[in-house]
């Protein structure tokens, strides 16, 4: 995506028309316009002043991923309560349907030890709670993953 489709993108998401962008920077709806269709580039100055109005920081503003920010507004009002309530497994198995199909097929007790040794050894040896434990393994496990799929295992 081009940073004309990113500004679009974060003036959508932030509710402002073109002309209410123009008249807070004080520039022309036309430049406005020309930004977003990559025909000219903001200024660094006026990308800050953008980045504000838009409330992201300079880098989100280049970088700017609706769906991603999306995502993560999401996951920031999910409550504890609301995040136990969700079968997991079943929502992300419509995406991958393995998991809803791997517990007829895999020795989850004898996995579920050696994972259940690694979570201990976490809250012993750092004195993690169970929850960080879990997390900080989640972690590990997707580092291994990033690296396996770099290395095109």
């Amino acid at each position: 995506m081009g940073l004309g489709n990113h500004l679009f993108h974060a003036r959508k998401k932030k509710g402002l028309s073109q002309e209410e962008v123009a008249e807070k920077l004080g520039i022309s709806r036309q430049t406005v316009s020309k930004w977003e269709t990559d025909e000219t580039l903001p200024d660094i100055c006026q990308s800050k002043r953008l980045a504000v109005l838009y409330g992201l920081s300079l880098d989100e503003l280049v970088e700017f991923d609706i769906d991603i920010k999306e995502i993560q507004e999401v996951i920031d009002r999910t409550s504890e309560e609301v995040s136990n309530k969700i079968d997991w497994t079943k929502a992300w198995s419509r995406k991958y349907p393995i998991l809803s199909r791997y517990q007829k097929e895999v020795d989850t007790a004898s996995y579920g030890a050696e994972l259940d040794k690694l979570l201990r050894d976490l809250e012993k040896k750092y004195g993690y709670s169970e929850l960080d434990s879990m997390l900080v393994l989640k972690d590990i496990l997707a580092s291994v993953w990033q690296g396996r799929k770099k290395r095109g295992r």
